[in-house]
């Protein structure tokens, strides 16, 4: 976030000097500006260690009858499960879509998800020290890598648990077999996204009924309301020193 001028490296110019070198003449502009814009990495392919505090694509695969309530409440953390409590996700869509286990297909459906996974821990032996305590020794999240040889996963695919469930954000339907059904569902993530999720922020839309509320204020070169977890802001109109 950026409330002052900053001077910046417009363009440069290289000039001979009698000793065969080469001098560096910089040409400098200032350039005044307001505003931000956060840079979000959705995209990362299942064997890649996820970097902390980042935001990822992921999914999660369900019973139809408890989509609703979570795209309007959010994720209710699991007591207990491989990697203990927590809500249990997967950027492997294939992955996803195995679950609910043994459940019929019409039945099932599969939630594309926006995860904020903060601090990762690494869990890739069976038996590992914190494999169900890593939230109580500082983590926000713990990782699977695919293909580690844990005998829990059979299919050998990624597996993710992430302990506050206010760090996922429903985006999309993957899979739904009711076209109709689909189409009322992501109807009702658009709604959510325009006016806001239940108990969440009314500038950036993060879920805050387990957190401090948003600290919401003017912006510094306009009138317009910001909050600085939001994605982006842009001044209607330059300030100028």
């Amino acid at each position: 976030m950026c409330r002052n001028s900053f001077t910046c490296i417009f363009g440069y110019t290289v000039l001979p000097t009698d000793t065969d070198s080469f001098a560096l003449t910089m040409e400098l502009q200032e350039i005044t500006f307001s505003g931000w814009t956060a840079i979000q990495e959705k995209k990362l392919h299942e064997g890649e260690n996820p970097k902390q505090e980042n935001v990822y694509t992921m999914y999660h695969g369900t019973y139809l009858k408890f989509a609703q309530s979570i795209i309007t409440g959010g994720f209710q953390r699991s007591s207990g499960g491989m990697l203990g409590p927590g809500v249990y996700v997967s950027r492997n869509i294939d992955k996803a879509k195995c679950y609910p286990l043994n459940a019929d297909k019409k039945d099932a459906i599969v939630l594309k998800l926006k995860v904020r996974v903060g601090k990762v821990k690494k869990i890739d032996i069976d038996n590992h020290p914190l494999q169900k305590t890593w939230h109580q020794n500082g983590y926000d999240s713990c990782w699977v890598p695919p293909n580690c040889g844990m005998t829990a996963i059979k299919s050998g695919r990624e597996e993710d648990c992430v302990w506050d469930p206010a760090r996922i954000v429903v985006v999309d339907v993957a899979c739904c077999l009711d076209d109709k059904t689909r189409w009322d569902l992501r109807k009702q993530i658009r709604g959510m996204k325009s006016h806001g999720a239940k108990n969440g922020c009314s500038q950036c839309d993060e879920n805050t009924s387990t957190t401090a509320s948003h600290p919401i204020q003017r912006c510094w070169a306009c009138i317009e309301q910001i909050c600085p977890f939001q994605n982006k802001h842009v001044c209607k109109q330059l300030t100028h020193n």
